[in-house]
Order: C-alpha cells, then sequence, then structure tokens
C-alpha cells in the first residue's frame, strides 16, 4: 500500500472540531486537538460505505469477529495473548477510563498520574470524587540547546503509591503530551511499586500505534502475569486510525471481580452501546490496514524531522522534546519568558494558528506547548513558519 499523505483534506464547514468550533477567518490553521487530518485507511472508508449503503441505522450488536479483530491483532503486533473473557466494549478511551475509576476507587481517594498528562485524567478522576495525585517527570538537560526524554521521579512515584488514600494509578502509555513509549523495565518498576503499596494501575494505551522507527510500544498487561492481574487496560483504535468520532474503544481486564464491577459501572454511565458504524471501522483497521498504520508512522517521522530542524534553525532558544510515540510534538518555549497561555494566545491572534498550552495538563506542563504534527507536511510547515515570524519578533 502507498498512501498519500501530502494530500489536503479540506475540513471545514463539516461541524469538524479541529477546523470549525474557535475558527478565527479564513486562514486558520489549527495544530492543537488530537485528530488528524488524514483520509482514514482505504479498507476503513470502504467498510463504513458498505454499511452505509443498507440505509438503516438501529441499535448495533457487537458480533464476535469483532472480538476476534482485536485479539488477532494485538497477538500479532504487540504478542498480548488477550482472552475473550476479559474484553469489555465501550463508547470511548475517556468513558472507559471514567468507568473504570468509578469501579476501582470511592470518592475522596487519590489517583495517581504523572505530569504533564492528558487533560482529560483530571476531569474523570475529579468527575468521580477523587482526588488528583501528581507526580511530576524528569527531564535531564545534556545541553541547554536539547531536552532529554522524560523520566519518571522513582523516588516521589514510590512516596505517592504510599499514600494511605492512594488506590489507583492512571497512566498513559504511550505518553501524551510529553512522547515517551514506556519500556517493559520501566512498566514493570511501575507496577512493583504499585503492588507494594496496593495501588490498582489503569493504562490508557489509545496511542498504542503511533510509535517512531526504532521504539516499540509495550502493553501493560503483556509484561507479565503480575502486571497483567494488577492492571487494567483501555485501548481503541480512535486516535490511530483517526474514527475517534466512530466511538468505539475496549476495556481489558484479567480480574474477573473486578471486571464485573466496570461492567456496572458502564451501564450506571449509560456508554454501553455502540453505533453502527464503530464496529465495522475496527474490524477494518485491524483486519486489513497494518499497512497504513506503518506508513503512517514513517510520514510523522518525517514531519516531527521537518518541523523540529526548522525550529532549531529560527528558533535555538526552543527545544523540542525527543518524539518516540505519538504524534503530539511537546515543545519548550519557557526561554520566551512568556507564559504558555501567553505564547499560546499570541499564536492564535498573530499567527492564526492554534496549538495547546502546557498548562492543561497540569502544573508541570508550564513552559510548554503542544503542536499536532498528523496533517499533511506542507499545512504543518505553513503553521511552523507563522509560528517563527511570529515568535521572532
Amino acid at each position: 500500500m502507498k498512501c498519500n499523505f501530502d494530500q489536503p483534506v479540506n475540513r471545514r464547514g463539516s461541524d469538524c472540531v479541529k477546523w470549525d468550533e474557535y475558527a478565527t477567518g479564513d486562514d486558520y490553521l489549527p495544530l492543537w486537538v488530537a485528530d488528524m487530518d488524514f483520509r482514514v485507511a482505504p479498507a476503513i472508508q470502504r467498510a463504513i460505505e458498505q454499511r452505509a449503503a443498507q440505509g438503516v441505522f438501529g441499535y448495533t450488536h457487537v458480533p464476535e469477529a469483532y472480538y476476534e479483530a482485536v485479539i488477532n491483532w494485538f497477538r500479532r503486533r504487540h504478542g498480548w495473548a488477550i482472552e475473550r473473557q476479559d474484553m469489555l466494549y465501550t463508547t470511548g478511551v475517556v468513558p472507559a477510563i471514567s468507568c473504570v475509576i468509578k469501579a476501582l476507587t470511592m470518592p475522596g481517594e487519590k489517583v495517581l498520574v504523572l505530569t504533564p498528562v492528558y487533560n482529560c485524567f483530571f476531569s474523570s478522576i475529579r468527575n468521580n470524587g477523587c482526588e488528583v495525585l501528581e507526580s511530576a517527570l524528569l527531564t535531564f538537560d545534556p545541553s541547554p540547546s536539547t531536552l532529554h526524554p522524560y523520566q519518571i521521579d522513582w523516588q516521589d512515584f514510590e512516596a505517592k503509591c504510599a499514600d494511605e488514600k492512594t488506590t489507583a494509578f492512571l497512566l498513559c502509555n504511550p505518553h501524551n503530551p510529553g512522547g515517551r513509549v514506556w519500556t517493559r523495565e520501566e512498566l514493570e518498576r511501575m507496577n512493583d511499586i504499585c503492588l507494594r503499596h496496593g495501588v490498582r494501575v489503569i493504562s490508557d494505551e489509545i496511542h498504542c500505534e503511533l510509535v517512531m522507527p526504532g521504539y516499540r510500544f509495550q502493553p501493560f498487561a503483556a509484561v507479565s502475569d503480575a502486571c497483567r492481574d494488577n492492571c487494567v487496560v483501555c485501548n481503541s483504535p480512535s486516535k490511530s486510525f483517526n474514527i475517534a468520532g466512530l466511538q468505539t474503544a475496549n476495556i481489558i481486564c484479567h480480574d474477573a471481580a473486578l471486571r464485573r464491577r466496570i461492567d456496572r459501572a458502564i451501564n450506571i454511565n449509560e456508554v454501553c452501546d455502540l453505533n453502527p458504524f464503530g464496529p465495522v471501522a475496527l474490524m477494518a483497521a485491524y483486519n486489513e490496514s497494518e499497512d497504513w498504520i506503518d506508513e503512517l508512522c514513517l510520514y510523522l517521522k518525517g514531519n516531527y524531522d521537518a518541523m523540529t530542524a526548522r525550529l532549531h534553525d529560527a528558533l535555538p532558544q526552543l527545544r523540542v522534546m525527543p518524539q518516540e510515540g505519538t504524534y503530539l510534538a511537546w515543545v519548550d518555549v519557557s526561554a520566551l519568558g512568556m507564559t504558555s497561555d501567553a505564547v499560546t494566545e499570541l499564536l492564535l491572534s498573530k499567527a492564526h494558528v492554534q496549538v495547546s498550552s502546557g498548562t492543561l495538563y497540569g502544573s508541570a506542563g508550564e513552559g510548554f506547548i503542544r503542536i499536532n504534527m498528523a496533517c499533511p507536511r506542507a499545512q504543518l510547515m505553513e503553521g511552523v513558519e507563522r509560528i517563527v515570524k511570529v515568535l521572532k519578533r
């Protein structure tokens, strides 16, 4: 398969959150919310069109072929043997996380996160009456012009797990917005610490297929039996295959008693039914679109390299985090002497480019902005040139 990711797609006027919700004019360029400006894989497009041709869109039964597609994909691609009875489906990873927190915790307890981290983690925790407990990631700077990938402050992590009110650890694997793809050794160490202190792990693995060349995604539950027994994994093809609007996700939990509680929470939260297009899209993604995702990751690496080279040349005081996974670049703008919010507002008002302020991702995100690189390269580089023009002033 040879995909043309350079082909522009006009999404304006389609009630698209990314392009229409905050548009400031005809030259508005959104590089913020995490969806891609690429057409889906051809197999997904065909599957949706074939399903739409029936013309009836009633309540949907999820077939056994759906479970087989998920199981076969993760066994083939990641060496993870998921058992059919361990799977629960729901409408998205954020609803999945909320349901798992509801099943695992009591109001007033603490849920640990590694910050900066995906902003919906905070709302999912607080909406369940729990307290967010942050352990800030560390970055070691070998030189003023570069950033080292985020590392875990293990001493702080264990101290936070040892807090008697901490009952769950919500992990982002791969990490959004920091771009880390956690290693098997890191995941095992996380679990060892959590087990010592009676803390369950919830692993959000929505970005698991978006991994740069030279890195390998490790499912948390596939590290060891101990990890499998102490975790709940939430995943979906939505980010990787650009089908977030079709609202399909899966929860994998090997603990039967906990799985029953999660199933109950799914029904309490009324996120127990899928739409007619989600299952067919998932099956087409996992059964027929592996070449597409491999080509996509190579293209995203090219986008990252082009963007980083231009920023380094024109604005050497900015530092871009090394990219191991996701299509979300994490850029240190602290040398500008402005807050993240101020930089974000300046770029929107003067460059008409919308990025995400680092403060969305917790206090550890101050001094950073997040840039969505998942678009045709010409579009990304137009945004970068606008950013350069404004910030060089």
